[in-house]
C-alpha cells in the first residue's frame, strides 16, 4: 500500500457544513474507506490548510479517484502528495 498526505482546505460551503454538523469530519473518513483509502492519521490545523490527513491507498489512481469524488462536492479542495518513510528514501539512494 502506498502512503499519501492529503492537505485539505474548506470552501465556504464546507465551513458551513462543519459548523452545522461537525461529526461530518469523521463521516468522510468512513466514505474514504469505502473508496479504498484508509485514513491513518487526521489533524485539524491552523494556517493555509484546515486538515492534514495521512492516508493509505493501493495506488495513485485510487487516491486520485477519492480526491476527485470529494472535491466534486464543492465543500473542500484537496492537494495530495505521495509520501514515503525517510528510511525508504535512505535505502533507495544507497
Amino acid at each position: 500500500m502506498a502512503l499519501y498526505v492529503m492537505l485539505t482546505r474548506l470552501t465556504d460551503q464546507g465551513a458551513r457544513t462543519i459548523k452545522q454538523h461537525p461529526e461530518h469530519i469523521l463521516e468522510v473518513n468512513t466514505e474514504l474507506s469505502e473508496m479504498g483509502v484508509k485514513v491513518l492519521h487526521q489533524w485539524a490545523v491552523l494556517g493555509r490548510y484546515d486538515f492534514v490527513n495521512i492516508v493509505e491507498a493501493e495506488d495513485d489512481a485510487a487516491v486520485a479517484r477519492a480526491s476527485l469524488e470529494l472535491g466534486a462536492r464543492g465543500s473542500i479542495r484537496i492537494e495530495t502528495l505521495a509520501a514515503m518513510p525517510a528510511e525508504e528514501l535512505i535505502g533507495a539512494v544507497k
